[in-house]
């Protein structure tokens, strides 16, 4: 047997670069990708011939299903300050609803941090073969490079402590996910104030910006100043601000441990074994509903590349009076937040979402509202934890008037 020695290796790696023209990642001074820390995303890695770290993201499967999801990157560099290098993303052919499609067409920016606490963004290059490049230089030793702004468990408990002692703040486990992890409903408010809105964050793990944008709610309605005292003299709201908990701690992209989206299936009774965030939460909806306390308007928060406020239409009795509300809504967010994106075509149908099942089911006027990933129109700028809780805060005023206009 054979062996090489590692210093024999490098040097015909480096001269197998010379000759295709290009530096090799580990010549260029790259050492190595760490997945080893919280919320990381599960991929695997390789050189290609051009000098590029080829970084392979692993897709999470939906259960009986063709549907597959690899969207979530965060991870950490490790290379020689000053180092230049080029990352391309693979494996992004996604299957959704049963059809292929690429997420590559999404991945227009990402952001990168040196701590992993101040962001900035970064352009991403869409590549032929539904490929994606990033080129960065590293400014130390250490580079993190997330798609979005990342929120979280311990951003989550941090948060949570930090408003526990609050008065107007209650904290409800209403049950566990399927890896036992608790799952909490945060009311602020009082619970007999005229009016009660409902906001679920996270139930697909990659997209944190629900996450940021209820946190600038709660933040505003808990200022103590006037005009927050008058809008929880109208309203309160209930927050279950993350959904999916183990698909946030394992760096997934799309559903449960389980194998299911919990922005499914709620058009039937959600199933206590395979999905029990939703069990939970649809037990916690009808026990409002049983005491008379029903919410008024709930919203399901997500991310994507488009930002609209996806409002269905199924055939029910009263659908335009709902389609009514949710147009008064859409005008409202444009009027007193950064809003501009739009709704969806009159034609829209979002059958299994959580905008529709409650719609359909309860009577809750509910929408799923999309936050752009990679651009705010309203801002001229690219998206942030500082804006999306900016947006956050808007949503109070915009929360306010709705229900003096509506008065469901």
């Amino acid at each position: 047997m054979r062996f090489t020695s590692p210093l024999r290796t490098f040097g015909l790696l480096a001269i197998l670069a010379t000759l295709e023209g290009a530096a090799h990642p580990e010549e260029a001074g790259f050492e190595f990708i760490d997945t080893s820390f919280e919320n990381a995303s599960p991929l695997w890695y390789e050189f290609g011939p051009d000098g590029a770290i080829l970084v392979n993201l692993v897709y999470d499967h939906e259960r009986t299903s063709p549907n597959r999801a690899a969207g979530h990157f965060h991870f950490r560099i490790h290379a020689r300050p000053g180092a230049s290098l080029t990352l391309e993303f693979r494996n992004l052919e996604n299957v959704y609803n049963g059809r292929r499609a690429t997420i590559a067409e999404e991945l227009k920016a990402a952001v990168v941090s040196t701590d992993g606490k101040a962001w900035r963004p970064v352009p991403l290059e869409r590549l032929p073969g539904d490929r994606v490049r990033l080129s960065v230089t590293m400014p130390g030793p250490e580079l993190y490079v997330a798609r979005v702004e990342p929120y979280r468990i311990s951003d989550l408990d941090r948060w949570l402590a930090s408003i526990a002692a609050s008065p107007l703040v209650e904290v409800e486990n209403i049950g566990k996910t399927a890896e036992g992890r608790g799952l909490e409903i945060v009311r602020v408010g009082r619970p007999d104030a005229p009016y009660r809105v409902f906001l679920r964050a996270r139930a697909h793990p990659w997209e944190s910006g629900g996450n940021w944008v209820v946190q600038g709610l709660v933040a505003r309605l808990l200022a103590g100043d006037d005009e927050a005292k008058t809008y929880l003299d109208r309203y309160c709201v209930y927050v279950l601000p993350m959904a999916n908990k183990d698909g946030v701690a394992r760096g997934r992209t799309r559903f449960n441990v389980r194998g299911k989206d919990l922005n499914r299936d709620w058009g039937g009774p959600a199933d206590p074994v395979l999905a029990p965030e939703n069990h939970a939460l649809e037990s916690w909806l009808e026990a409002m509903i049983r005491r008379g306390t029903p919410p008024h308007l709930a919203l399901e928060l997500h991310n994507d590349g488009n930002g609209q406020l996806h409002v269905s239409r199924p055939p029910i009795e009263g659908l335009d009076r709902h389609l009514a509300r949710m147009k008064t809504l859409e005008a409202l967010l444009r009027q007193h937040t950064w809003f501009t994106e739009g709704s969806t075509t009159a034609e829209f149908r979002n059958a299994g979402t959580l905008g529709e099942g409650w719609l359909l089911r309860y009577g809750v006027d509910a929408a799923v509202h999309e936050l752009n990933c990679n651009w705010i129109a309203g801002l001229d700028d690219h998206p942030s934890a500082a804006h999306w809780e900016r947006y956050g805060g808007q949503l109070a005023r915009a929360f306010d008037a709705y229900f003096e206009a509506v008065r469901p």
